[in-house]
C-alpha cells in the first residue's frame, strides 16, 4: 500500500529520536511505499540535511513553518468576507475556552459549557471544525492564506471576540501586542492549510495518512481526509498539547490561554477524525483520553528501539563496576540532577566507596547554566579527598560526555556502572531507561511519566524530588548484588520483548492492514450488471500485476467534490508495459480527467526530547 508519512521537525531531516523512529519504521516496511510530507521548524534544521532514504520512499515534499514569506495572494471583497466569517468563528471558539482545560473531554469543559446543554461541547467542536475546513476551502479556492492570516482583519477579529460578552477573563485581558502575537502564532500553525498537497497527485493518491505526531503535523492528514476521504492514523509518543503547556513560560497569561485553547481544539478534532490513534505508552494514552479521544480508537504501540548497540553490554553484566552509579541523558532542569547529587551525598555516608558518573551534555543555554550549577553543587558537597598529604584528591562525582576515549558510546556509559539512576521530575517515555534495560542493568527511577509502565517489575521506583528515598533505594541495590543481577536480567528480557524495532514494525504493519480493511474504497469496481465487486480494490493493487478482470469498470465514490460521478471503464494492464512510471506505486497511470485543479501554492517536490522524609520504596507496579 501507499503511505503518506506526515512529520513536523523530524524525518527525513537529521534531528531527534522522532526522526530515528520514522526511519526505522520506513526501513522495516519495505513491502510498502512511502511518500513523506515534512514540515520544518527552523532554518538550522533544513541546513543539517536529510538522513539517507531507503528505496521505498518514492517522494519527499517539504514546507516551512519558520519563514515569513508572503504568498502574494490578494483577496477580493467576497473572499475577504469569507475569511472574516471563518476566522471570526475559529477565534470565538478560543476566547470562550477555559485555559488549562481540554475542550471536548468529559469533565474538562468551561464553566459556560458545563452550565449549558449537555451537547454544547460537541456543538463547539463542530463550530471549530467548520471554521477550520472553511479556511482550508478558502485557501484552495483563492491560492493561499498567509497574507490574510497576518492581516489587520485577523487581528480585529481576535480583538472583537475577546471583547465580546461571554469571553473568558484572560481573553478579555489580552492587549494589542498579545493579539498580534497570537495572530502570528496562529498563522504559523495554520500554514498547512495553504499547501498544494491535497490533490489527486498528492495526498489524494495515498491509501493512508500516518501522522508521526499530533498538532500541526496531523493537520495535512485532516485536510486529506476532508478533501479526499483518506483515512488518518495518528501516533504520539509525546502528546503535543502537553508539550505546549510545558513550554513558552515567559508569554503573558492571555497569549498562553488563547494558544492553549487552539491546540486543545485542534487535538480534539484530530482525535475525532482519526481512524486509529496509537499512543506510545499509558501516560500519553491518558492525555489523549482527556483531550477527547474515543477509547475504542486507542491502541498502545510501544516505541521501537535498536537493541543491537547494547547487546555486548547486556551479555556481560559482570564487567560493570559494582560501586558505580550512572546517570545518562540530556542535562536540563527537568532531569533534577540537584536531587540526585543530594541523594548521592546520603549514599556516600552509607557506602563511602560509591561513585557517580553523570554522562550527557546540555542542549541549550538554559541547560548549560544548569550544568554549571550542578558542577558547583558537586564541588561543595564532595570536596576533593586525598589518601595522604602527598596524594591528589579526586571527586566521586564526574561530569562526562560520550564520544571520548573512556566512553565512546552510550552503551559504554551504561556498561561502566552496576546501577542506572533516573531522577527526572518530568518525563514522557524514558528511552534512556530502556537503553539501560537492554544493557541488563538494574534501575532506580522516579515515578514520573511512563517510567513504571516501561520497567514493569524490573526496577525500583521512588517519588520524585525525594533525595532520601532515592538514596535508600540505591543503597539497597548496591548492598545486594544478587538482587541487582536478577533485576537486570529481568529488565533486559522485558526490553527485548516489548521495545524492539521488530515488534514496533510488526504492530504498525497490522494496523495499516486493519485500517485499510475497514475503509470504504474510494473507487468502486462494478461488474457487467453494475453491481459492486467485493474486494475489488485491495491494498495489493499497487503491486504490478493483474488484480481485476478486463470486464470490470470503476466508479468514483466519495473523494473530492470536483471529481466526476460518472462510471469509467477500468484500466487493463498491458503485459508489455508492466513497469510502472517513475513516481507511481505500480498502479495504472491516472487519466488527465481525474486530476485535480492546479496547485495553490507551489512547493518543492523532490523525488528524493528536598524533602528528606523516609518514603517506602516499591519494586514494580504499585
Amino acid at each position: 500500500m501507499r503511505i503518506g508519512l506526515l512529520t513536523e521537525g523530524g524525518y527525513p531531516y537529521v534531528s531527534g529520536e522522532a526522526g530515528l523512529w520514522c526511519d526505522r519504521l520506513v526501513r522495516g516496511l519495505g513491502q510498502h511505499e512511502f511518500d513523506v510530507y515534512a514540515l520544518t521548524r527552523s532554518e538550522r534544521q533544513e541546513a543539517r540535511g536529510w538522513v539517507p532514504l531507503p528505496p521505498q520512499v518514492s517522494r519527499v515534499r517539504t514546507a516551512s513553518l519558520w519563514d515569513a514569506e508572503d504568498d502574494g495572494v490578494v483577496y477580493g471583497r467576497r473572499a475577504r468576507r469569507r475569511f472574516a466569517e471563518h476566522y471570526g468563528e475559529l477565534a470565538a471558539t478560543l476566547s470562550a475556552t477555559v485555559p488549562g482545560q481540554v475542550p471536548g473531554a468529559a469533565g474538562t469543559v468551561s464553566r459556560a459549557e458545563s452550565e449549558a446543554a449537555p451537547d454544547q461541547s460537541a456543538l463547539e467542536a463542530d463550530r471549530f471544525a467548520n471554521a477550520l475546513y472553511g479556511l482550508a476551502e478558502l485557501a484552495r479556492d483563492e491560492g493561499g492564506l498567509p497574507r490574510a492570516l497576518r492581516s489587520e482583519t485577523a487581528v480585529r477579529a481576535l480583538e472583537r471576540v475577546c471583547r465580546a460578552p461571554g469571553a473568558h477573563r484572560l481573553a478579555r485581558e489580552a492587549r494589542v501586542p498579545d493579539l498580534l502575537t497570537v495572530a502570528a502564532r496562529l498563522e504559523r500553525a495554520l500554514r498547512p492549510l495553504s499547501l498544494d498537497w491535497y490533490e489527486d497527485d498528492g495526498l489524494g493518491a495515498v491509501d493512508l495518512c500516518h501522522a508521526a505526531s499530533g498538532g500541526t503535523a496531523a493537520l495535512p492528514g485532516l485536510l486529506a481526509r476532508h478533501f479526499c476521504e483518506v483515512p488518518l492514523l495518528v501516533t504520539e509518543y509525546g502528546v503535543r498539547l502537553r508539550a505546549h503547556y510545558l513550554t513558552d513560560p515567559d508569554s503573558s497569561p492571555s497569549i498562553r490561554a488563547l494558544l492553549a485553547a487552539f491546540h486543545g481544539r485542534l487535538a480534539a478534532e484530530t482525535y475525532r477524525r482519526a481512524a486509529l490513534i496509537t499512543p506510545g505508552n499509558a501516560h500519553a494514552r491518558r492525555w489523549q483520553e482527556r483531550c477527547g479521544a474515543d477509547r475504542a480508537k486507542l491502541r498502545t504501540v510501544h516505541p521501537g528501539m535498536d537493541a543491537t548497540p547494547f547487546a555486548e553490554a547486556g551479555e556481560s553484566p559482570e564487567c560493570a563496576d559494582p560501586r558505580t552509579l550512572v546517570w545518562v541523558g540530556r542535562v536540563e532542569p527537568a532531569k533534577d540532577l540537584v536531587s540526585l547529587l543530594h541523594a548521592f551525598a546520603e549514599i556516600r555516608k552509607e557506602e563511602p566507596g560509591a561513585r557517580l558518573r553523570i554522562v550527557g551534555g546540555p542542549a541549550d543555554p538554559e541547560g548549560a547554566a544548569y550544568l554549571a550549577h550542578c558542577k558547583g553543587l558537586a564541588a561543595q558537597l564532595f570536596p576533593d579527598e586525598a589518601d595522604g598529604p602527598h596524594a591528589v584528591g579526586s571527586n566521586p562525582v564526574s561530569f562526562e560526555e560520550t564520544g571520548g576515549p573512556e566512553l565512546p558510546s552510550r552503551a559504554d556509559a551504561y556498561a561502566s556502572g552496576a546501577l542506572v539512576v533516573l531522577s527526572s521530575v518530568v518525563e514522557g517515555f524514558p528511552a534512556g531507561l530502556v537503553e539501560a534495560m537492554f544493557c541488563g542493568r538494574a534501575t532506580v527511577s522516579t515515578d514520573v511519566g511512563a517510567v513504571v509502565e516501561a520497567i514493569g517489575g524490573t526496577g525500583l521506583v521512588v517519588p520524585p524530588r525525594n533525595p532520601r528515598a532515592l538514596a535508600e533505594a540505591c543503597v539497597a541495590l548496591l548492598r545486594d548484588p544478587e538482587r541487582r543481577a536478577r533485576l537486570g536480567a529481568a529488565a533486559r528480557a522485558r526490553a527485548l520483548e516489548l521495545f524492539t524495532v521488530e515488534q514496533n514494525v510488526a504492530a504498525f504493519h497490522g494496523i495499516y492492514l486493519d485500517i485499510l480493511s475497514r475503509t470504504p474504497a474510494r473507487r468502486v469496481v462494478l461488474d457487467e450488471t453494475g453491481e459492486p465487486v467485493p474486494f475489488s480494490a485491495p491494498a495489493e493493487g499497487h503491486v504490478p500485476g493483474r488484480w481485476t478482470e478486463s470486464t470490470a469498470r470503476a466508479a468514483v465514490r466519495g473523494g473530492p467534490g470536483w471529481a466526476t460521478d460518472a462510471p469509467v471503464r477500468a484500466t487493463v494492464r498491458d503485459p508489455a508495459s508492466e513497469k510502472a512510471p517513475a513516481g507511481t506505486s505500480g498502479g495504472p497511470a491516472p487519466d488527465a480527467s481525474d486530476m485535480g485543479p492546479p496547485a495553490a501554492v507551489p512547493l518543492t517536490a523532490i523525488d528524493e526530547p528536598s524533602a528528606m522524609a523516609s518514603v517506602p520504596v516499591t519494586e514494580g507496579v504499585r
